[in-house]
């Protein structure tokens, strides 16, 4: 095991699946020289030449588009999209070409690709710090993998171009610099298997991406109050693996559900309504969900920062669930 940023391990498992398969190819804008945006690529354009690392225009629809052709053509592309605010420009090619193809024509065209594209925020205002991962959650025909650990984005990106489906493998801004255990030896982590990080008996957490990070540091301060938190991790968003949380909610009977996002509509939406329906007998109090303030995301650091949850706002939630 080695210490990695979530920034190098995606690296490694580009560089590492590239090397395997030469199909392998990434493509998107500044990925050469530069490394992308969050310089998540750097060095690999020098290790693999302009054909399978290629710089493109700034079109998302051309990006995504020339990717599906690419897949349906037996590559194995995984794009970049510089963040995900910009996949709003390919939509079309998203949701009518990358997510139905295979469904159109009857499993005879497949489209094994990968978008890459970071979500979250850090003063970059209303139009570039949104979180859309509900709206592909939405999509039959798309997997979505939100992976909140250097661990989990290593091993869930090799799962990922190995695939034969359309993936959105959605990062996080800040979570590039998030320092984790890492294997040295090569290993896959499953798409569509939900993890317990934390175990607990008082309250289940029901979380992914960045927010995982802000669940655990508030169950270890909630633990030195008596109160044990039990976090599962969804990791995948579709397919949505509720066995763990399920289970931790028969031993809990009581679930908060913290998201990076807007609560109407979200993908906490989605998942209350499932533990309410199935777990109704085991539950003690209604189903709680935690996410961000229902207005475009402002600008100003001071107000930006009264937007999200964090550590505090989760710790005053459970302590006002088990009161």
């Amino acid at each position: 095991m080695s210490q990695k940023t979530y920034r190098d391990a995606i690296r490694e498992a580009l560089r590492e699946e590239m090397v395997r398969d030469e199909r392998v190819l990434i493509m998107g804008e500044e990925v050469g020289v530069w490394g992308g945006t969050y310089a998540v690529t750097r060095g690999l354009h020098d290790e693999f030449g302009d054909k399978r690392v290629k710089d493109t225009p700034i079109a998302e629809d051309a990006i995504v588009g020339t990717a599906v052709g690419a897949a349906m053509g037996g590559l194995r592309p995984v794009a970049e999209l510089m963040t995900i605010n910009f996949s709003l420009i390919a939509m079309d090619q998203i949701v009518n070409s990358m997510a139905k193809i295979h469904y159109m024509f009857g499993g005879q065209a497949k489209v094994p690709m990968v978008i890459r594209t970071p979500a979250g925020w850090g003063q970059l205002a209303a139009t570039h710090s949104q979180s859309f991962e509900a709206w592909f959650a939405h999509l039959p025909g798309l997997i979505v993998v939100m992976p909140g650990t250097p661990y989990d984005a290593k091993g869930m990106l090799k799962s990922a171009i190995r695939s034969e489906n359309p993936v959105m493998f959605i990062e996080h801004a800040r979570l590039y610099g998030v320092k984790g255990e890492v294997p040295d030896e090569e290993y896959t982590v499953p798409i569509g298997e939900s993890d317990v990080k934390r175990t607990g008996k008082d309250v289940t957490i029901v979380t992914w991406s960045r927010m995982l990070q802000v669940s655990l540091a508030a169950a270890d301060q909630l633990a030195k109050d008596g109160i044990e938190c039990e976090i599962v991790d969804l990791r995948t968003l579709r397919p949505l693996d509720m066995g763990p949380a399920y289970e931790s909610v028969q031993k809990t009977h009581r679930a908060l559900i913290v998201e990076e996002d807007w609560t109407t509509c979200g993908m906490g939406a989605e998942i209350a309504a499932r533990i309410a329906h199935d777990q109704f007998d085991y539950l003690d109090a209604p189903v709680e969900r935690l996410g961000q303030v229902e207005v475009p995301v402002p600008y100003a650091k001071n107000l930006e920062a009264l937007m999200f949850p964090d550590e505090p706002r989760v710790i005053a939630k459970i302590k006002e669930m088990v009161a």
